[in-house]
Order: C-alpha cells, then sequence, then structure tokens
C-alpha cells in the first residue's frame, strides 16, 4: 500500500495548495467516510477519497456607521472574519466551531463606548447548545474562571482563585440522552459556557476538549445580542433544528 501525507493528497484531489489543504484539516473540515482526518502530516493510503465539508459565507446581519455585524459561520476564526470586513476590527471574538452573532466596530468612539458596556455586563449574550445528559431545570453556575494558553490554544478551568463569571442555562428539548438548551452569560471569560457546562456534567455536544461526544461541530451557537439599545439575531443553523 502506498502512502502520502495528507494534505497532499488533499491538495491533489481538490486542485488547491498545499497550505489551503493544510488549513482545512486544521479547522477539522476534512473526512475519510464519517471520521475526521485529524493531522495533517499524517500518512494515508495514497487511494483515500476524501470527503470535504463546505463552508458557508460569513453574512452580514446589520451594518451602521458604527458598526458591521455578522453571522459567522462554523470552522472559521475570528480573525478571518475581520480580515474580511476591514478596516472594522473585532469588537469580540467567537471560538472556530462556534457559528452566530459576531460584531465588528467601525471607529474608536465606538468601540470604547461597546467595551464600556461589557464591563459593566450591560450586553446581553444568549446562545443555543446541545449539551450531554438530560437536563431537566434551569441551572446557574457562579463560579470564576482560569485561562491558561499552550501552543497557541487555551484551555479553561472553574476556579475560586478565577475570574468572576456567571452562566445561566435554560432546558428547551430534550432528545435520546441530550438536551437543547439556552444560555444566557454574564462577565464573558474564555471558554465560559463551555467550562461551567463541563463543570455541571453537561458538556457540549462536539466539544471533546471539554468531554463532549465527538460532533461533526462543537454545538454551540452565539443566538442574540443586545448591546446599546440595539438588537442582533443570528438565525438558528439547520444542524440544530434537526439535531436529534
Amino acid at each position: 500500500m502506498a502512502l502520502e501525507k495528507a494534505y497532499k493528497l488533499l491538495a491533489a484531489q481538490e486542485g488547491i495548495s498545499n497550505t489551503n489543504a493544510k488549513s482545512m484539516i486544521d479547522r477539522g473540515l476534512v473526512y475519510v467516510g464519517n471520521k475526521k482526518v485529524m493531522i495533517a502530516r499524517g500518512e494515508i493510503d495514497s487511494k483515500t477519497i476524501f470527503r470535504v465539508i463546505k463552508v458557508e459565507k460569513a453574512k452580514p446581519i446589520f451594518e451602521n456607521d458604527d458598526i458591521v455585524v455578522v453571522n459567522k459561520p462554523a470552522y472559521i476564526n475570528s480573525d478571518e472574519i475581520e480580515r474580511q470586513f476591514k478596516p472594522a476590527v473585532l469588537l469580540h471574538r467567537l471560538d472556530r466551531e462556534t457559528s452566530g452573532v459576531l460584531m465588528l466596530v467601525k471607529n474608536e468612539e465606538f468601540r470604547e463606548k461597546a467595551i464600556k458596556e461589557f464591563k459593566q455586563d450591560r450586553v446581553y449574550k444568549e446562545y443555543i447548545a446541545w449539551v450531554e445528559g438530560i437536563m431537566s431545570e434551569p441551572i446557574e453556575v457562579d463560579k470564576g474562571i482560569t485561562t491558561q494558553r499552550k501552543n497557541n490554544k487555551a484551555f479553561s478551568n472553574v476556579s475560586p482563585k478565577g475570574k468572576p463569571a456567571r452562566s445561566e442555562f435554560f432546558p428547551d428539548l430534550v432528545s435520546a440522552n441530550k438536551t437543547k438548551i439556552k444560555c444566557i452569560i454574564h462577565n464573558g471569560r474564555t471558554h465560559q459556557i463551555r467550562v461551567h457546562l463541563r463543570y455541571i456534567d453537561h458538556s457540549i455536544v462536539g466539544d471533546e476538549q471539554y468531554g463532549g461526544r465527538k460532533a461533526k461541530r462543537v454545538m454551540l451557537h452565539a443566538h442574540k445580542v443586545r448591546l446599546l439599545g440595539m438588537e442582533f439575531v443570528a438565525p438558528e443553523p439547520k444542524e440544530f433544528i434537526h439535531f436529534q
């Protein structure tokens, strides 16, 4: 059996550069059958046929002289959205596999006003998630979070020494041994929803980093944000509605 590096084989199959092929594997977009290809430089049978998930384009939800708000697709880094909508700059970030409302600002005056709202917990942030297990009643988690970074990757934990973080979780729909929930967060620490859900043994489906089962993506979507009298909504993705 002849072997070839996965990214080189993918580049040849898709007619793209080696760099783009590596990026697609790193983002979790490349499968063999139902198994995700994890290591771009890993060797694989040269006859392998890949299945590639196509990424939607980021669609603007709202725009004025101060702000542009987009519905960020899963699998795309927030920084890539920023490059797409230059000269606007990110007001906040979403994890790569999290979809939904992402806000970029167009001027420093508005950015400072918006940051003040975030710091004073006057921004309403509502997410939708599919989580492991059955959540039968609302749960509030008020636990501090610490974050470490290693190899450009963040990992957070609940800790009494951490920065204040409060999350509210409301069950919406139970299917088999998983629950669709609404999440409302205060403070907004790195991986806050993911860490707090793991803490109460309801890890997000697809969030292997924090104890969830394998899935095509982390099943977390930033659904609604209210800021300075404006409300922005990113519709629930199809894969959330049909995820039974």
